[in-house]
C-alpha cells in the first residue's frame, strides 16, 4: 500500500511562510501527479497546486504566485512553499498521488494562520 505522509504545518502570521513535505513511500515517479489539497472549516476540499510526472505545475488561481510545488526525486518527496500566507489559506492541507483514476491521500497537516 502506497503511503504518504505530510510534515510541515503550522501556525503562523499573515505575511508569513511555511513548507509542507510530502513524502512517499515508493518512487513518485509511480504516480501520474501528485497535488496539495486543502479542506477549510465549512468548505469542500479543492486542489491547491499540484505536478505531473512531467514537471507540469498547475496552481488555483487564489495562490498563484504565492504558492510552488516543487518535487525531491532522490527523496520522493513532494514539497508546498507558501509565502504570503493568508488567513484565508487556514486549511487543513493533505498530499495525494494519482494512479490510473486511483487517489492515495495522506493523513492532513494544519495550517493556521492568524491576522
Amino acid at each position: 500500500q502506497e503511503q504518504l505522509v505530510e510534515s510541515g504545518g503550522g501556525l503562523v502570521q499573515a505575511g508569513g511562510s511555511l513548507r509542507l513535505s510530502c513524502a512517499a513511500s515508493i518512487s513518485i515517479f509511480s504516480f501520474n501527479a501528485m497535488g496539495w489539497y486543502r479542506r477549510a472549516p465549512g468548505k469542500q476540499r479543492e486542489l491547491v497546486a499540484d505536478i505531473t510526472r512531467a514537471g507540469i505545475t498547475n496552481y488555483t488561481d487564489s495562490v498563484k504566485g504565492r504558492f510552488f510545488i516543487f518535487r525531491d526525486n532522490a527523496k520522493n518527496t513532494v514539497y508546498l512553499r507558501m509565502n504570503s500566507l493568508k488567513p484565508e489559506d487556514t486549511a487543513v492541507y493533505y498530499c495525494a498521488g494519482t494512479v490510473g483514476i486511483d487517489y492515495y491521500w495522506g493523513q492532513g497537516t494544519q495550517v493556521t494562520v492568524s491576522s
